[in-house]
């Protein structure tokens, strides 16, 4: 090849893209993982995979991971309106790993301790709360927005699935959420198989995770939101139970994937509600109490509502103490 400055400057500008995806731990083979673990500073630049950040910055969130979505655009306009707080650690994984993982003992991520005192916890089962609040280690909580269940399925619907009914045909490969750690197969999408008279046909009573429930028919992911639309993309599924918002996401993002609508009530839009609140050990409480006045806001509920969430109610977004 002939050596021109054309072709030290395209070759040089590859190298930096090369580099930049290399420093995230980003790659077609992880489905991002990396981006789960995001540090926003308030000079706007994001570090992903710094861990060791849920010790050290300003303020720190566990989430449930299927809001990863919302997240730069809720957490920029925040820090837009809350300048001195320098950094902010968001985690955006399945929320019964983070309670049984890092929250009611010492867990690791990548081989590194995470601290178990984030300042903020969110779950989309209150029940993960009440847990807490039994062990001494939450008191107050507010339900700040909703989702619903939604099929999702590779670009034309090639495979033409109608329904949740098409998830008892033989001719399809499945990619859902595991049981043990993914709460919106285990509280939402099991329960909705179960309505549905699918149950034992679609997982054979199997609870794994990142496993063949069913060998070669129904896949259980890890990190749903991450693997079920790599996994149709890649043509190693063909249809997932996943959020609204995650369809939402993906066309939005250019990715070949549509959705499948779920009918009331199949979709569970009446039961899922995001559930967050402070950690009694947290070492930011006065920047939590800032963040949930926050959510309560105008602007972050519209922020929720552009990534296809469903707004709380002004009753819900009122902090109160959290159940028996």
């Amino acid at each position: 090849m002939k050596i021109t400055n054309a072709n030290i400057l395209n070759h040089g500008w590859l190298l930096l893209v090369l580099l930049a995806t290399a420093s995230v731990g980003h790659s077609a083979d992880d489905a991002g993982l990396g981006h789960d673990y995001r540090t926003f500073h308030a000079d706007g630049h994001i570090t992903y995979g710094d861990i060791a950040d849920s010790y050290h910055a300003d303020l720190v969130m566990y989430l449930a991971g299927n809001q990863f979505m919302v997240m730069e655009d809720l957490i920029r306009d925040f820090q837009r309106k809350n300048p001195d707080i320098g950094s902010i650690y968001v985690e955006t994984i399945p929320p019964g790993q983070i309670l049984k993982q890092q929250l009611l003992k010492q867990g690791q991520i990548n081989g590194q301790d995470t601290a178990q005192n984030p300042d903020l916890f969110a779950s989309v089962n209150l029940g993960h709360l009440k847990k807490l609040r039994k062990q001494g280690l939450m008191s107050d909580y507010m339900i700040y927005t909703h989702n619903k269940l939604e099929l999702m399925v590779a670009q034309g619907n090639p495979k033409g699935i109608k329904g949740p009914e098409d998830l008892a045909r033989d001719d399809l490969v499945q990619s859902h959420p595991n049981p043990l750690t993914e709460g919106i197969f285990k509280f939402y999408g099991a329960q909705m198989l179960k309505d549905l008279g699918l149950y034992d046909k679609v997982t054979g009573g199997a609870k794994c995770k990142s496993c063949w429930a069913v060998k070669d028919r129904t896949w259980f992911t890890s990190r749903h939101h991450r693997e079920t639309p790599q996994r149709i993309e890649q043509g190693k599924a063909d249809v997932g139970i996943v959020w609204t918002t995650e369809v939402v996401y993906g066309k939005q993002s250019g990715r070949k994937i549509e959705g499948v609508t779920i009918p009331a009530p199949y979709n569970q839009q009446e039961r899922v509600a995001y559930a967050i609140g402070p950690l009694n050990k947290g070492r930011n409480d006065k920047h939590a109490r800032r963040f949930l006045q926050y959510l309560a806001t105008d602007d972050a509920q519209g922020i929720y509502a552009k990534h296809g969430f469903i707004k709380a109610t002004p009753e819900e977004l009122k902090v109160r103490p959290i159940p028996d």
